[in-house]
């Protein structure tokens, strides 16, 4: 896959590059959480990666003292993953952005900390009438962290704002 900017040192989640319209994301920063595409099956599957950086202002109250990445943020970066995946199938200039719709399942087996490189992990289970269901996991030096089930959908005139 080409680079288009995205293979960069993992930072705060403040830092991330400024524009990722071919992604296929409604997100801007500072809500984008992959920070590195790894590989990627047009329309099928993607590995990516992301880290937060341990003075990321999250963790001033999650928790203080003792920083977690939260589970709902480490959700979110999977989303964004399958996200990313969904929209690899369509060409850059007709990509429709994609929601996340339901959290069909979701396990975490151990806190993330702050600096830990996160593998990002998300396929294709099936598509129905505009949702698609993903498989995603994200994995700590091999070790899965979280897993579960997630329901896209394309969004209808969604205003995409400023590329």
């Amino acid at each position: 896959m080409e680079d288009r900017g995205l293979n960069k040192t993992p930072s705060s989640i403040l830092d991330s590059p400024s524009s990722f319209p071919f992604l296929g994301l409604p997100h801007r920063p500072p809500f984008v959480f992959v920070r590195e595409i790894v590989s990627c099956e047009p329309g099928r599957s993607v590995s990516a990666r992301t880290s937060f950086s341990s003075d990321d202002p999250m963790f001033a109250g999650h928790f203080p003292g003792d920083p977690l990445v939260p589970g709902v943020i480490l959700t979110e970066a999977l989303a964004q993953a399958a996200g990313i995946a969904a929209a690899s199938g369509y060409p850059d200039t007709a990509k429709p952005l994609f929601l996340l719709s339901a959290i069909r399942t979701m396990k975490f087996f151990r806190a993330v900390r702050p600096e830990e490189q996160i593998d990002l992990q998300a396929e294709k289970l099936g598509q129905m009438e505009g949702l698609i269901q993903f498989k995603v996991i994200a994995t700590v030096r091999g070790q899965a962290v979280a897993e579960g089930q997630l329901v896209l959908s394309e969004a209808a005139n969604f205003a995409r704002g400023p590329e």
